[in-house]
């Protein structure tokens, strides 16, 4: 049994994430920041520890893991979107943007680090989106993000690698999760004939991935597409 921590875990592909590590006998945390009824319906169903925190508050994530007993395998889930043209969008939605999605993880990392260096060993996963590895029209704010995340991933996973913490990604394409939920239903079946595979992804699509990168001894650095071939 091996102790998770993942953010973002009350709705979306990180509660999906919780189900699965807590179905395969794992020690499960997760972090949530507003959405309290669907953190603990996820807590009392996969019997996951609800954590309220604010992943862009270094505060917050210090004093929220310094708590855990030990941890073995951070999965920085947590993101948030923004959709319009980046002349129309205001500077404290960009910084948001940035501090949840980018800050966010560096703020997970950090306060991780003193169980991951004890043992000499864990495991990181992070979120990253095929917006973030081609970019998408009208969605430049959070593409940069995503694109940010991917050369943290790559960079971390060599500054960390000597100390025996692997660091990987996975670049999920159009996935059905409430983040969709605005997107017009016309515009959704256009996605979905433009993958491929003939469907949308799913959340358990994206938590298999994660969990095969949690235990895969000899990758590092990888950026791993959940696209339904969307983007090759």
């Amino acid at each position: 049994m091996q102790t998770v921590l993942i953010t973002g875990g009350s709705r979306g592909i990180g509660a999906d994430t919780v189900r699965a590590f807590a179905a395969r006998g794992d020690k499960v945390y997760f972090i949530y920041e507003k959405q309290h009824e669907k953190a603990q319906a996820i807590a009392g169903e996969t019997g996951a520890t609800a954590i309220c925190c604010d992943v862009a508050d270094s505060n917050q994530v210090q004093n929220a893991i310094a708590c855990l007993p030990s941890l073995d395998i951070l999965v920085c889930n947590a993101g948030i979107c923004h959709t319009g043209l980046l002349q129309s969008m205001p500077e404290d939605d960009w910084d948001r943007l940035f501090a949840v999605n980018v800050k966010g993880i560096y703020n997970c990392v950090k306060a991780s680090m003193p169980h991951f260096l004890q043992k000499q060993s864990g495991s990181i996963i992070t979120v990253s989106s095929m917006w973030g590895q081609v970019g998408a029209s009208c969605e430049a704010a959070y593409s940069a993000t995503k694109g940010a995340v991917i050369a943290l991933t790559k960079a971390l996973a060599q500054e960390l690698g000597p100390a025996g913490i692997r660091v990987n990604c996975v670049a999920p394409g159009v996935i059905q999760t409430d983040m969709c939920a605005k997107v017009a239903p016309d515009i959704m079946e256009e996605l979905r004939q433009q993958t491929p595979v003939g469907r949308l992804g799913t959340g358990e699509d994206v938590a298999s991935a994660i969990l095969y990168l949690a235990d895969a001894p000899f990758v590092t650095g990888q950026i791993l597409g959940i696209n339904g071939g969307f983007v090759v």
